[in-house]
């Protein structure tokens, strides 16, 4: 590879670098402030108040307009299992960096 090829592919490399680094630390910094939140979900999930809201919606106790994919098993399972993913990609990604 000639010396223009090779500082224009290092151009290119540095210009996608920089923009995927701005995303994830936007990103990673949204994910920073609902970190909480997702504690309390996992709290919640699977916890007498859960059972009974979930209870309380089956025997149509619930408001019908009312927003309610937090009580659907599945809904908070696979952002928690996503979630859970998420952490051991970015754990793997700093431990590859430590070799």
């Amino acid at each position: 590879m000639n010396q223009i090829d090779r500082i224009t592919r290092m151009e290119e490399y540095l210009n996608h670098a920089l923009k995927a680094v701005e995303h994830l630390e936007k990103a990673l910094d949204e994910y920073l402030k609902v970190e909480p939140d997702i504690e309390e979900l996992l709290e919640y999930y699977g916890s007498p108040i859960w059972f009974k809201d979930v209870d309380d919606d089956d025997q149509g106790l619930l408001p019908e307009g009312l927003r309610r994919g937090v009580l659907s098993e599945d809904g908070i399972y696979n952002m928690l299992y996503d979630n859970t993913f998420l952490l051991q990609k970015m754990q793997a990604l700093l431990e590859s960096r430590k070799k």
